[in-house]
């Protein structure tokens, strides 16, 4: 599903350059569940990025769905994004004015969906994350586990076929996370490829394959059997 052929990134200023990916190879296949671990600076985040076509590469090769992601326009990128990727933030990035059900419908008035149909559509989804009564309650009404699983239902209600999710649990409580990283590991069960970048060997440890990101190379690939 995901390859990736030494992909390099750096970041230039006025005055410097940060060479921040350094020759990344990467085989993800269709239903796999991975983590991403690595120091502060490590590249973790840039490589997410670049996953989810939210940032570009300088050199190498990403094939997603066997199709070369490279010098698409935001009109492309944007569709890719649509039509194959749901993200979730460490920050929820939940639309504060607007309520739970409107946050969760909101990808799907970017398909021209009716306002009905998606209504509908999303209280499914609510529903499913334990949150039916919580429709119409805006974000600060609202605890982090609640919100972070508004924001799980939103990414999953175009049914992308992949889940990035950027410190998914980096805001909650060791008990909130335990509940939202079950939500995560469900989805991955379901069929959802699953990739999660995070700082906590806990939730590392929910994944079968842990990437050790160190100055911008992979360290190494640790398979875990469950």
């Amino acid at each position: 599903m995901i390859t990736l052929k030494n992909i390099n990134k750096t970041y230039y200023t006025e005055a410097t350059s940060l060479h921040v990916l350094k020759g990344i190879d990467l085989q993800i296949d269709k239903g796999e569940y991975v983590a991403i671990m690595g120091a502060s600076g490590s590249g973790k985040s840039t490589l997410l990025n670049i996953l989810g076509i939210l940032d570009n590469y300088d050199l190498g090769d990403y094939y997603l769905n066997n199709k070369l992601i490279r010098d698409l326009s935001e009109k492309q990128a944007a569709a890719y994004r649509n039509e194959m990727i749901g993200f979730v933030f460490q920050s929820f990035n939940l639309i504060n004015f607007k309520n739970a059900l409107e946050n969760v419908a909101l990808p799907l008035y970017y398909k021209q969906i009716s306002r009905k149909k998606r209504n509908i559509i999303a209280m499914e989804y609510l529903d499913k994350m334990g949150l039916r009564d919580w429709a119409f309650h805006l974000p600060n009404e609202m605890s982090g586990g609640q919100k972070q699983r508004v924001a799980i239902a939103r990414a999953i209600i175009s049914q992308p076929q992949i889940l990035l999710a950027d410190e998914p649990t980096g805001a909650l409580d060791s008990v909130t996370t335990v509940d939202v990283m079950k939500v995560i590991s469900d989805l991955n069960t379901s069929g959802l490829t699953t990739i999660v970048v995070t700082h906590e060997k806990s939730v590392a440890d929910e994944a079968r394959s842990i990437i050790h990101l160190k100055d911008g190379l992979i360290e190494r690939i640790e398979k875990r059997a469950f």
